[in-house]
């Protein structure tokens, strides 16, 4: 096999195909079809087992305590008329820059789910029209630190594809969520606000401001938030709001993401505070989602009125320019007066010595 731009570039393509797929598994609702890959003759279905655990669920999820196990099972089904040879594994989760879930590649070390999860064959043979139930068990170390972990168990399949010279290999799995029990810390930190304002040409406009900051989730639970900022002049006062602010991802434990916000109308009052209120959203085993306690981080930046104090200036040079010329007049006057009248005295006097 030959290395080269081309088979980098589809390895990418490759990788954002998986994680499509991934989402589809992890994301359908109750009651919907099972997660499917297809292309041509290729095509199969991913979907849980129905058990004690519940049927038709979307993704596996368990609460677990440190030690103890989960019995589950993923059921694979061929909807293609060739026989397929898939891999299976698991893999930790990590949330990728667009906000979505993937999961490691096969050649990268999991410490997690990845790592716990065992399936009872690394490879199944699925015949065209029939269904290969596949068992696994998650164990859970005994000294596991409590809070969330999330990863997801994957088929494979890999192929050649002769005319390109590359390995084609296409993913399709479901997400594994685990809640091992013990002290719930969930925690969010507002880290690194930033505010930019731009002015306007008119001396009398408002102007626009960025906000922009790092979520990181400092706890041991998986969290979203609510998100609000604000911008305030001196004082609190002349307050613009930038209005709905998209919610970030569900952020694994130790997970950072970056918020840009941009806030229109804002007055430029010399000095700006840019306010950020974060509400925390914790959900648990039932999709149900519960408020935390607000955070707040605040930070400042100049907004000076250049135009404005420009015009101000301008104006001022204006008056004083003014100011020193009236003087100027005013003086020629009184020394014109007052040669005009010493001329009169003088010629008093002489008519008088006359």
């Amino acid at each position: 096999m030959r290395t080269s731009t081309r088979r980098s570039t589809v390895a990418a393509l490759l990788r954002t195909t998986a994680l499509a797929l991934l989402a589809v598994g992890a994301v359908v609702g109750p009651g919907a079809g099972p997660a499917l890959a297809a292309d041509g003759d290729v095509a199969w279905t991913v979907r849980t087992a129905s058990n004690g655990y519940g049927a038709d669920r979307s993704s596996y999820s368990y609460a677990v305590n440190p030690g103890g196990r989960a019995d589950d099972a993923l059921v694979v089904a061929n909807r293609g008329t060739t026989p397929l040879n898939l891999a299976v594994y698991a893999a930790d989760g990590f949330t990728t820059g667009a906000g979505q879930l993937d999961l490691l590649p096969k050649d990268k070390k999991s410490t997690a789910v990845g790592v716990w999860l065992q399936t009872t064959s690394p490879n199944i043979t699925v015949a065209p029209g029939r269904t290969v139930t596949v068992p696994f068990v998650v164990t859970v170390p005994a000294n596991a630190t409590p809070g969330d972990y999330v990863g997801g168990i994957v088929t494979s399949l890999t192929q050649t594809d002769q005319a390109q010279n590359i390995n084609v290999d296409r993913r399709l799995g479901i997400r594994v969520k685990l809640r091992i029990s013990g002290e719930l810390q969930p925690g969010l930190a507002v880290e690194d606000l930033h505010v930019d304002y731009t002015g306007s040409a008119n001396p009398l406009a408002e102007g626009d401001a960025t906000v922009s900051y790092r979520i990181h989730n400092t706890g041991n639970a998986v969290l979203s938030a609510r998100q609000a900022v604000s911008i305030t002049g001196p004082f609190g006062w002349l307050r613009a709001d930038a209005g709905d602010v998209a919610a970030p991802p569900q952020l694994l434990p130790g997970e950072s993401w970056t918020v840009t916000v941009p806030v229109h109308g804002v007055a430029p009052s010399t000095r700006l505070t840019a306010t950020a209120t974060l509400t925390p959203l914790l959900t648990d085993a039932s999709g149900s989602s519960t408020d935390l306690a607000p955070i707040e981080a605040t930070g400042s930046a100049w907004a000076m009125p250049w135009a404005l104090l420009l015009l101000i200036l301008v104006v001022a040079a204006v008056m004083a320019v003014g100011l020193v010329g009236s003087r100027r007049n005013r003086a020629r006057r009184r020394q014109r007066e007052d040669a005009r009248v010493e001329q009169a005295v003088e010629q008093a006097l002489r008519d008088k010595q006359r």
